[in-house]
Order: structure tokens, then C-alpha cells, then sequence
């Protein structure tokens, strides 16, 4: 590039035989060297802002790149957060993620459903202290302690549900994190409650082959003996105490088949039962039990020829359970109460027995007819459980309610004969139950 002098700044040409003033040839020649030096330094600027301009030109390229390979680590991680979700949402195990101030930063769906939780996302505007009390200790207990924690807590169905928590810490700079990680072991639990229930069943088979030989041998004596006082020549109420002994040692014979039978009780010998009569038996073959005791026998009977389809020994025996239990329920004595009346559509019959006694608790209700279960050490558990079994396989039902407190009732609902026989076909007199099996 050259620069366009001014035509009055160029230098006078020297026109032949004329002299040219000294001090002006020395000012055009300053002129000149100076316009030579601006010269050069605009050529110089110019090269410098040509190599500016690629420079920027370079730094533009790279920062576009930067930008593009900013913007697909973004994305990449926008698509690897969303497929950690997904995996997350997906987990069969819940996930609760809670900072050190105890607000849950994370639930997913899993999580919101065992801590009952409306979904993860209302989750994140709650706190742990805003969970319910048993959910809360289980946390605190896995926090505290290695390994799994376990709690059980009460169903929607009215079942028991189990919950299984541990926990992790995650030291996140100055404000550490928990991470819980919680499953629903209810199903784990319940295999383990029936595999507990084989087992008694199997110890109860175990004591059934031991009372065979321990208690029935012994129990057949008594009962010869028995019959040798009754045919001695007795009289009075000498007699009729013989005539109960009698009756109590066939009653625990047929205990004591009931045991030995339990897992395989054969059908029920079936003839027409009096249940006016059975009820009138139960009462007076309890009431010198009920004298001794201190407690008050009551009977209120309408049953008075109303037939039944049953065995009757074992309907003794049912009463036998329900009575005796009572009374050990009030040992500084009480009143029971067995009852009998039609169903109000006339086709069935209830029997109930009901005491004075501290009842039941409500977490032992549920669990009063399962085999092997009892709140007294020197009981086997199976008075109530063979109560059941001898109802149901007359196709009735029995059910316990109680407060505590206000005593327990016992309630029986049987089916009746659809075309019962005569009163007179009904199973022996009271005081006199037939022999067992």
C-alpha cells in the first residue's frame, strides 16, 4: 500500500540553471523521511489488524466448537439424568434420599407407596418428621444401627405389613446426605409365620404319639375303675358323683382322641341331638365345677327339642373347652353364662357361652383358634382349635368377641336337621354321655 502524497508536499523540481534555496530542500527532505516513517507504521498496523482479525477469526472457531461440544455433554447428560430416573422409577425397592435438616430430597414411586406418600414429587416439599411415628423409629433405628431393619406395621385389610429399611450416608462437601432403601418383606414374613405353624403342628403330631402312650393306657384304667365303684351298690349323691367321674373321664377320652386325631379327625358320628338336652347336661355337669370355683352357673335354654345332626360327644366336648376355660379365666370366681335359642329364620341354632373374666386382648383375638397358641405355659394351645375344627365339620361357625376388661363371648351357629327325627331318638340322658370312639 502506498500512500497518496498531497501534490503541493512533493518536492519542487529543480528546473536547470536555477538554484533552489537551501532551507527549503531541507524542509521537503524532513517531510519526506517523515511521511516515509508514517507510511511504514500504517503498513505495520495493517498487518497487525489483518493478524488480529485471523486470530479472532480462530478464537471464534474454537469457542463455536467449545460451544458444540459443551452443548452435546449437556444433552448426554440430560439423557443419561433421565435414564437414571427411569431406572430409579423402575426399582422394586423404594428410594428415599433425605438431606442433613431431615427434608427428603428424593422418593420415587416404590418409596412414596410403602411410607404412604402421595406420590415423589409432593414428597419433595415434605420432611421426615411428617411420616408416621413407626416409619419414623424404623429410619431412626437404621441410621443408628449396621444391617436391615425390620417393623411391622398394620395392613388396609386389616393384615399385618411388613417393612424393611437400611441406610447409607453420602458426604456431599458440607451438607451430607441419606439414602434409604426400603422393601416390603410382608411376603418373606408370612412364608415364615407358616413355616413356623408347620412346625408346632408337627411338635402338637409329636405330643399326639406321646399322650397315646402316656395318657390313654392310664386314662382306660380310671375308667375301669370307675365302673366297678358305679356297680358297687353306691346310693344317693355318692352315686351321682360316680356318675360325673364317669362322665368327666369319657369327656377326656375324647380330648384325648381329639389330640391324637387332630390332623386327620375323622367324620362325626352323625344321630339327632337334643340341644335343649345337651345344654340342660352342660349345666348341671358344671355346676359342682362352678360351686368349687366360686362362680355363678346360669342356663338360659330355648332349645328345648330342637334337633341337631351331630356327634354329641363331641359337642360335649366343645362345651367341655369353653366352660373350663372360663372358669380359669376367674380364679377368684365370677358368672358364666350357656345359652341356647333358634335363629331368628329358624334355621339354625346359637349356642353361646360367656363369662365375667378379664377377656381377651385385641392382639391375641385374632389368633385364639390357631393351633399351638395360649397365654398359659402349661396348655398345648388346642382346646379352642379343636373347638373349631369339630364346629366347622358340622358345618356351623364359631366366633370369640371380648373387650378387655368386660369378659369373652363365645358364639355358636349351627345348621338344623331339614326334617328332624322325633325328640325321643336323641343322644343319652343328661349326666350320661355315651362312650368315646
Amino acid at each position: 500500500m502506498q500512500a497518496a502524497w498531497p501534490q503541493q508536499l512533493l518536492p519542487a523540481p529543480v528546473v536547470e540553471g536555477r538554484e533552489t534555496p537551501g532551507p527549503v530542500v531541507e524542509d521537503e527532505r524532513f517531510l519526506l523521511r517523515a511521511f516515509h516513517s508514517f507510511a511504514q507504521a500504517a503498513e505495520s498496523l495493517e498487518r497487525s489488524y489483518g493478524s488480529l482479525r485471523a486470530e479472532v477469526e480462530r478464537l471464534r472457531r474454537e469457542l463455536e466448537a467449545s460451544n458444540a461440544d459443551l452443548a452435546r455433554s449437556l444433552a448426554e447428560n440430560r439423557a443419561m439424568r433421565l435414564h437414571l430416573d427411569r431406572i430409579l422409577e423402575g426399582l422394586p425397592c423404594g428410594v428415599l434420599v433425605t438431606s442433613g435438616e431431615g427434608e427428603i430430597s428424593r422418593a420415587n414411586p416404590e418409596a412414596a407407596r410403602l411410607l404412604g406418600l402421595a406420590d415423589g414429587r409432593t414428597a419433595l416439599a415434605a420432611s421426615i418428621s411428617g411420616l408416621a411415628r413407626p416409619v419414623r423409629q424404623l429410619l431412626e433405628q437404621a441410621c443408628r444401627r449396621e444391617g436391615e431393619q425390620e417393623l411391622s406395621l398394620p395392613g388396609e385389610n386389616g393384615d399385618t405389613r411388613w417393612l424393611a429399611a437400611r441406610h447409607a450416608l453420602i458426604a456431599d462437601g458440607a451438607s451430607p446426605a441419606s439414602v434409604f432403601i426400603l422393601r416390603d418383606i410382608s411376603e418373606r414374613k408370612h412364608l415364615e409365620e407358616a413355616q413356623a405353624r408347620l412346625r408346632r403342628e408337627q411338635a402338637l403330631a409329636e405330643m399326639s404319639a406321646m399322650l397315646a402312650h402316656e395318657v390313654r393306657n392310664p386314662l382306660e384304667t380310671l375308667e375301669l375303675f370307675a365302673g366297678l365303684l358305679a356297680e358297687s351298690g353306691l346310693e344317693g349323691e355318692r352315686r351321682e358323683w360316680v356318675g360325673h367321674l364317669q362322665a368327666g373321664l369319657r369327656t377326656l377320652a375324647a380330648t384325648v382322641n381329639n389330640v391324637l386325631h387332630f390332623h386327620s379327625l375323622p367324620e362325626p358320628v352323625r344321630a339327632p341331638v337334643n340341644l335343649g338336652e345337651l345344654l340342660d347336661w352342660a349345666r348341671d355337669f358344671f355346676q359342682p365345677l362352678a360351686r368349687q370355683s366360686h362362680i355363678t352357673l346360669s342356663s338360659q335354654n330355648r332349645l328345648q327339642g330342637v334337633l341337631l345332626a351331630a356327634d354329641r360327644h363331641r359337642f360335649e366336648q366343645v362345651l367341655l373347652n369353653l366352660v373350663l376355660n372360663a372358669v380359669r379365666a376367674m380364679p377368684g370366681g365370677g358368672w358364666i353364662e350357656i345359652g341356647g335359642h333358634p335363629s331368628r329364620d329358624g334355621r339354625a341354632a346359637v349356642i353361646r357361652v360367656a363369662d365375667t373374666g378379664p377377656g381377651i386382648s385385641p392382639e391375641h383375638l385374632p389368633r385364639i383358634f390357631e393351633p399351638g397358641f395360649t397365654t398359659r405355659a402349661a396348655s398345648p394351645g388346642l382346646g379352642l382349635a379343636v373347638c373349631q375344627k369339630i364346629i366347622q365339620q358340622h358345618g356351623g361357625t364359631i366366633a370369640a368377641a371380648s373387650r378387655p376388661g368386660s369378659g369373652a363371648t363365645f358364639t355358636l351357629t349351627l345348621p338344623l336337621l331339614a326334617n328332624p327325627a322325633p325328640a325321643t331318638a336323641a343322644a343319652p340322658s343328661a349326666g350320661q354321655p355315651g362312650g368315646h370312639e
